[in-house]
């Protein structure tokens, strides 16, 4: 399993417009004592579907002893995807959020005989 350290909590002044959806915080992801992701924002590690932690739950499912070998390179890669695309989420979830209630709000009215013959 992962291990998280929380080394690198201060970013780089060209990150400092990234601090308000991402926070402050950031964790060094240790898949092993010499392979880790880097300054990983702390949301982006604890983003949650459906119920399930997505990064280490997908990092669970490929340790060793479950899969008879390390992770192939490619794999660690994909892991660096995920975590870019989970962050881009966090990013537009406000207009996400927006979009969802303008559409919820606008939606077309079933007439009365249709509700009736379900």
């Amino acid at each position: 399993m992962a291990n998280v350290s929380s080394d690198h909590t201060n970013r780089a002044k060209a990150d400092r417009g990234l601090e308000t959806p991402f926070g402050d915080e950031t964790l060094d992801i240790y898949l092993n004592e010499t392979a880790y992701w880097s300054n990983v924002p702390k949301c982006v590690w604890e983003y949650h579907i459906g119920g399930y932690q997505v990064i280490k739950k997908w990092l669970s499912y490929r340790e060793k002893a479950i899969l008879g070998r390390g992770l192939q390179v490619e794999e660690a890669e994909y892991v660096t995807e995920v975590a870019r695309r989970i962050a881009a989420l966090i990013l537009m979830q406000p207009d996400l959020d927006a979009n969802y209630e303008a559409v919820k709000a606008d939606t077309w009215p079933w007439p009365e005989e249709k509700r009736a013959a379900r």
